[in-house]
């Protein structure tokens, strides 16, 4: 399974629980999610797939109609030729009556013009939409609007499996702009205090695990040795924190 399945399928596993438990969600008697994706490339038809395993009903709406051949003869959903944002198209996908909805087309405009139809016009409170210029994130999460930004995660898988040794995020929020990463530390930390790393660094320590239990750390929290650091960082800065971490602390002046 690719990474874009892997990062659109969890965000949308989340999606689909929380409207498991949210006592308005669209759901039959025994707690399975009508859901609607748009777009049935590579992403979609496994997302599909994966959802029908685990019980819920599915729609796929592609302006492709050979498209559909991806989803193979198992699958028993609904299949609608058409434009994902098209208010008729959604309404023959079922979306009156989805308790999900998400937009994995291609396109970052009809993915994000789909996703706010579906929430704004016909009430689909769990959306997300999969995008790849994750710039405009924040712009679509201020719009309210859940994104999954593909290109980053993707790329700190390939940096995890290239270099096992070196520096990769373990983890990002949907939009793409934080990371989370173990951060390797110059010796010369040790005995130095959370606060002077955050300082140098501009990063936050999140966690620290220590003998093999998750500390949550303070401020005035001292660094030991085999201590093993995860901070969180804006992803256009991690580059530069690890550098800083990985140099021997600057003494003031």
């Amino acid at each position: 399974m690719s990474a874009g399945v892997l990062r659109v399928g969890s965000a949308l596993a989340l999606t689909v629980a929380t409207s498991r438990q949210d006592a308005g969600a669209r759901t039959d008697t025994g707690g399975n999610v009508y859901v609607v994706i748009m777009g049935c490339g590579r992403v979609g038809a496994s997302l599909a797939a994966a959802l029908e395993r685990l019980g819920h009903e599915v729609a796929v709406i592609d302006r492709d109609r050979d498209a559909f051949r991806r989803l193979g003869s198992d699958f028993h959903g609904r299949q609608v030729v058409g434009m994902g944002f098209d208010r008729q198209v959604l309404i023959e996908a079922g979306i009156e009556r989805a308790g999900a909805f998400a937009a994995v087309s291609s396109g970052d405009n009809s993915n994000i013009i789909s996703a706010r139809v579906a929430r704004e016009n016909f009430g689909v409170e769990h959306v997300v939409a999969r995008i790849y210029d994750h710039k405009r994130a924040a712009v679509y999460e201020r719009l309210g609007i859940p994104t999954v930004a593909t290109v980053p995660w993707t790329t700190d898988r390939f940096l995890r499996t290239l270099l096992p040794d070196g520096v990769a995020t373990s983890w990002r929020e949907p939009s793409g702009s934080m990371a989370l990463l173990q951060l390797p530390l110059h010796e010369d930390w040790i005995g130095r205090s959370v606060r002077d790393l955050q300082g140098a660094t501009g990063a936050r320590v999140a966690f620290i695990m220590r003998f093999g239990t998750g500390v949550l750390p303070e401020s005035k929290t001292v660094l030991q040795a085999d201590d093993v650091v995860y901070v969180a960082a804006r992803s256009g800065t991690v580059s530069d924190v690890t550098s800083v971490a990985s140099r021997p602390p600057q003494e003031e002046s």
